[in-house]
């Protein structure tokens, strides 16, 4: 039986892509009740659609708000945090980094300080990023250094190592997740790469690529994500205090990336290189060697399997079936 089993957990981020497959995934643990916290009501996204909502308690609040945050700790007793909520669409971040530097690192230290003031936060799991390690991040491993140099890798790189401090000076049961590209089924921006290719299939339009095409990421399915999540919170007692990164070794330059999915889809990608983007690392890896041998986590899904499961679910929201 998990650890999770009978237990209050509050995700925030609940209504986004990771934090929806979360949450689907803790029912089946069967807590005695997720607590999500939630900033506004998207009616199309994956958590609404499939009704996530009728089975949690949604307390709305805003991760900026110290004393909402504590109340929703204090108020449902909470056992276990996954901290996902975040300002995680770096173009947004570059032309509002205040919001992104606001939401990312002080929301992140409102929930830190909920928890130091909690004696019942059995593990509090919050989630960085591999643009934590900044441009040098070619096969990063977690002793590599946090280095962002613009506002959404810098805010990801200060939520990180603020978590890790308030471990290190409060004891507290956290532990910090690194993870690559999630893509899967319920991810609405249709800037990234994965929905953007799915889109221009469905509507055979040309795809535009904001970069050269030459930009390399890790690229990892949304429920091998929700699986190191879990990990990281059922086995706390070796993962507290320490930083992982997950990836599912699938890295792509975003050409090749095209040219995989357009195989697996069976399909002729069309795209056209605009390459007006500007503060993009040029390549990222993550070695994931230590996730592999503390937690004993592997990445269990398929690339081919996970873009056709993916793709049906774009086909299905956008009405092509």
């Amino acid at each position: 039986m998990s650890n999770l089993t009978g237990k209050n957990i509050l995700i925030t981020g609940a209504t986004g892509l990771v934090g929806s497959h979360l949450v689907e995934e803790l029912l089946k643990l069967k807590p005695y009740k997720i607590v999500c916290l939630v900033r506004s009501k998207d009616p199309s996204s994956y958590f609404y659609m499939n009704k996530l909502d009728e089975s949690v308690v949604c307390a709305y609040g805003d991760l900026n708000d110290k004393e909402r945050i504590m109340n929703v700790v204090t108020k449902y007793e909470i056992d276990y945090v996954f901290h996902i909520g975040a300002q995680a669409i770096v173009p947004t971040a570059v032309i509002n980094p205040y919001e992104a530097i606001s939401t990312n690192v002080m929301g992140t230290v409102n929930i830190l300080e909920a928890v130091k003031m909690s004696p019942r936060v059995k593990a509090l799991v919050v989630a960085s990023s591999d643009k934590a390690y900044g441009k040098d991040c070619t096969d990063a491993t977690e002793e590599n250094a946090m280095g962002g140099d613009h506002p959404y890798d810098v805010s990801k790189s200060c939520a990180d190592l603020i978590s890790l401090a308030y471990h290190n000076t409060y004891d507290l049961p956290v532990t910090v997740s690194r993870f690559g590209n999630i893509y899967g089924p319920g991810d609405l921006n249709m800037n990234r790469i994965i929905p953007g290719v799915v889109k221009s299939v469905l509507d055979k339009s040309t795809l535009e690529l904001r970069s050269d095409g030459t930009f390399v990421r890790d690229y990892v399915y949304v429920k091998d994500v929700v699986d190191g999540y879990i990990q990281l919170a059922e086995q706390i007692d070796k993962s507290k205090g320490e930083a992982f990164n997950f990836s599912s070794g699938y890295n792509f330059s975003v050409l090749d990336l095209i040219e995989k999915m357009g195989a697996v889809l069976e399909e002729k990608i069309d795209y056209k290189i605009v390459n007006n983007q500007t503060n993009e690392i040029p390549a990222q890896s993550l070695n994931y060697d230590k996730a592999e041998k503390v937690l004993n986590w592997k990445a269990k899904s398929s690339f081919e399997d996970s873009i056709k499961e993916t793709y049906n679910w774009y086909k299905k929201y956008f009405g092509h079936e």
